[in-house]
């Protein structure tokens, strides 16, 4: 089986986070690493280019593919940050509806502005993705 390509790195997070060119966009992503950090009681670490990740977890899926993963993490993309909610879990999608605006995919939660959504959710949302994480996986 291939290797994951997403792996811990070295990169420095500051320095990450310092290259983001808006200012709004840096400060969100400087308090969601605040945010994940207080969670997950995890340094921030850089997994890949472009990741900021915190802690992580070994997964081993049904088809026998295995690898580890930050069990959260956020990216500032293009359009938006992306927040990867590693797991479905039960009262998600109320949640999702109390959040804001936002936009969603499998694992992602896409945020133009973090002033755009309830940060009381947010945090609901990424405490219940770790909390599944580790019942499904420790």
């Amino acid at each position: 089986m291939a290797e994951n390509k997403t792996k811990p790195t070295k990169v420095n997070v500051a320095s990450y986070l310092a290259s983001i060119n808006s200012d709004g966009r840096r400060k969100d992503c400087e308090t969601l690493s605040k945010l994940m950090a207080k969670i997950t009681k995890s340094p921030a670490v850089m997994w890949g280019p472009s990741i900021v990740g915190f802690g992580n977890y070994h997964y081993v899926y049904e088809s026998g593919r295995e690898g580890d993963m930050c069990i959260a993490g956020f990216s500032s993309r293009k359009d938006a940050i992306a927040v990867y909610l590693m797991a479905d879990f039960t009262g998600k999608a109320e949640l999702l509806k109390k959040l804001g605006k936002h936009k969603s995919g499998k694992g992602c939660l896409y945020i133009r502005n973090l002033e755009d959504v309830d940060a009381k959710v947010l945090e609901k949302l990424v405490v219940g993705s770790i909390t599944e994480v580790k019942r499904r996986y420790k």
